[in-house]
């Protein structure tokens, strides 16, 4: 059986109790991404779209969300400012952000404080959403519950999309079981100039892991890093 050699992220380590995974392409990137997973999630489930970053010259770098994967703490009010402190592990440069699930509802969030170029939302969960599956104890993650809960009343998806317009990139499975597609639509409505791909059948993770869907997701940031360069 013939093996392949995955390069492994240029960098491992840990800043303000986050654990990261730094990549960087072998010459000048056009800019940056944060990448961001789901809840329950962890950096690792990322690693394919970070090398994909990586191989098309921009830098990427995935954390666990605290209380995720090897991250220290507990998931909470600092969820926006952790973004913007894992985009200046970056090299110097225009930033992007990428997300799924509630991944992509804290890109949408936490754009204003990354000072984000462009966002890629995947399947993005909604505020109500992850508030209700914090009050259902749906989620196995360590939660600082009270501050999420102020933090997910006072930051809205939507309101945070309208203000990205053309630099919002909406990826979703029409056949997602978990986020509806609809919310997506709503994200887009709000949004004029944003793009919403919307795939027939699939489920809530059949997305994010899509070659031809990474391929366009890579392309869509490397162009809005481009132009904000």
């Amino acid at each position: 059986m013939r093996s392949v050699h995955v390069q492994p992220p240029e960098e491992l380590g840990t800043r303000d109790g986050l654990a990261f995974a730094l990549f960087l392409p072998d010459r000048e990137p056009v800019g940056g991404v944060v990448v961001l997973h789901g809840a329950g999630s962890c950096k690792e489930s990322h690693f394919d779209f970070a090398r994909a970053c990586r191989a098309a010259g921009m830098a990427a770098v995935a954390f666990d969300q605290r209380g995720h994967g090897a991250s220290a703490g507990a998931f909470g009010a600092e969820s926006a400012a952790d973004v913007a402190a894992m985009a200046e592990l970056l090299p110097a440069g225009p930033v992007a952000l990428r997300g799924s699930s509630m991944g992509g509802y804290l890109a949408l969030v936490a754009a204003e404080a990354a000072g984000a170029a462009a966002v890629v939302a995947i399947c993005p969960a909604s505020a109500a959403q992850l508030a209700r599956g914090l009050r259902d104890r749906r989620y196995d993650f360590r939660a600082d519950e009270p501050a999420l809960a102020a933090f997910l009343a006072a930051h809205d998806a939507t309101a945070a999309a309208a203000g990205l317009g053309e630099c919002l990139l909406l990826l979703h499975a029409e056949g997602d079981e978990q986020v509806p597609v609809a919310h997506s639509r709503e994200l887009h409505a709000a949004a004029p100039g944003s793009r919403l791909v919307v795939v027939p059948g699939g489920h809530h993770r059949s997305v994010q892991h899509d070659g031809e869907l990474q391929a366009l997701s890579v392309g869509f940031l490397r162009r809005a890093l481009l132009r904000a360069a």
